[in-house]
């Protein structure tokens, strides 16, 4: 088999670290980039000529992700850092995430198209409440591997029994949001225990090691057994001598696969026609699927512009104004009820209102606080939102492409909330509408 199929789209691993301040996200990125031999050697002089500077006398394996000043000055990380390494079993791109809390928008962001989040936890303090804050953003994600990297266990003389006691609570935590795979890892990233090598101070563990576990991790890439879904970026039409009546519908399809001769739906408005051809890279092709990015010609003449969505005709979802779903709030100023924003889903952006927050989640015991009139930055909550246009949208249990969105404050463009369509880990109770607004209605 050659190296080229070896290394097919399905070893592929996305994989998100994320834990509170300082429990070394950055150090387990560089050590895992470090001791997988994949840090070129430039890189590593740099780091060792940095981590001199500061009076280091060994390097610090944090600066190969940290790479923004701020945050190699504060020590801390800001930004989502992406990183590309492979190994023989399998390619990763991971995605170092900051830990503070101001910063969780970016979790958010780094661990949307994961299939793997790395939650870490300090031995010495254990689960903590941005812990449980980001298994309740993996869990509301979607995202369908969660490890726990218990690290710092050289700091509590590598004891079982402090690893058991915070792998114990951490996974009832999980399970109870509805993470359905957690693997718990005793780690010492500044030591190299259990990271890329067995660690011979945690004899009494037999589990995998930290990389053994990510190239092993069952990942799926096969989207196209589900609801096929194209959003439409942009409208071709030439207009040349060579192509005088070319009408081309350009997108990446988000889920399915869609063929020649195939009917399909054009939504919101509802019009039908046939799929003529198929151009993939400038040449015809008789099938196309997920992540391909393709030009679609249809048999009629349809008014069709960006932001509108493709798929079949036999699988069509529901056009409603009226969404439900489960947000991240992620900016600085609260989402209230009433609040004007805009709503982008796919390559579409209309107008909306925010009609009600049902409810907010409590972190601690995962309660719903019902009806909390607003919801304020790194929040969890359930909100209804009425559109100006109907969207046609998917459950995001079904599909995290199409079932997601973001409300944008229509003043300056700043991302608001980060929503997911449909029933959350936790559903809230129903709640009975004191009174109906009647204010901004569409």
């Amino acid at each position: 088999m050659s190296t080229t199929t070896e290394l097919s789209e399905t070893t592929l691993l996305r994989f998100a670290t994320a834990g509170s301040v300082d429990d070394g996200k950055s150090t387990l990125v560089g050590r895992l980039l470090h001791d997988s031999k994949s840090v070129l050697v430039d890189q590593l002089e740099a780091v060792e000529r940095a981590s001199a500077s500061r009076g280091q006398d060994a390097p610090d394996l944090a600066l190969l992700t940290d790479g923004l000043r701020a945050e190699r000055e504060q020590g801390i990380t800001i930004d989502v850092a992406y990183r590309y390494f492979a190994t023989p079993r399998r390619r990763f791109i991971l995605a170092d995430t900051p830990g503070h809390v101001q910063y969780t928008r970016n979790m958010v962001t780094g661990a949307s198209t994961a299939e793997l989040t790395v939650i870490l936890v300090d031995a010495r303090n254990g689960v903590v409440e941005q812990t449980r804050r980001h298994a309740a953003i993996a869990a509301l994600l979607r995202v369908p591997h969660v490890v726990l990297a218990v690290n710092k266990m050289d700091l509590v003389d590598y004891q079982e029994s402090v690893f058991a006691a915070i792998a114990e609570e951490f996974t009832a935590y999980a399970l109870e949001l509805g993470v359905p795979e957690i693997t718990a890892i005793p780690i010492s990233a500044l030591a190299g225990d259990n990271v890329v090598d067995p660690s011979a101070n945690m004899d009494w563990y037999g589990g995998p090691t930290f990389l053994e576990h990510l190239e092993t991790v069952p990942v799926t890439h096969d989207l196209s057994h589900c609801h096929a879904r194209l959003p439409v970026q942009y409208v071709i039409r030439p207009q040349t001598a060579e192509h005088p009546d070319y009408r081309g519908y350009a997108g990446q399809i988000a889920a399915g696969s869609f063929r020649v001769g195939e009917s399909v739906t054009v939504l919101p408005s509802g019009r039908v026609s046939r799929i003529s051809g198929i151009d993939l890279l400038g040449e015809p092709v008789d099938v196309a699927w997920t992540t391909q990015s393709v030009t679609v010609l249809l048999e009629d003449d349809i008014d069709i512009s960006r932001g509108d969505l493709l798929v079949p005709t036999k699988d069509a979802p529901a056009t409603t104004q009226d969404i439900e779903a489960t947000v991240c709030h992620v900016a600085d100023a609260p989402l209230t009820v009433g609040h004007r924003v805009l709503l982008k889903h796919g390559t579409r952006t209309v107008k909306a209102i925010v009609k009600d927050i049902p409810s907010r989640l409590t972190l601690d015991d995962l309660s719903l606080h019902p009806h909390p009139g607003q919801l304020v930055a790194n929040d969890i909550g359930r909100v209804k939102v009425r559109t100006a246009e109907p969207l046609p949208v998917d459950s995001y249990a079904d599909s995290r492409r199409t079932g997601s969105f973001i409300l944008i404050d229509p003043s300056d463009g700043t991302t608001l909330t980060a929503g997911m369509v449909g029933e959350s880990f936790a559903s809230p109770e129903p709640v009975k509408d004191e009174a109906e607004d009647d204010g901004w209605d569409f």
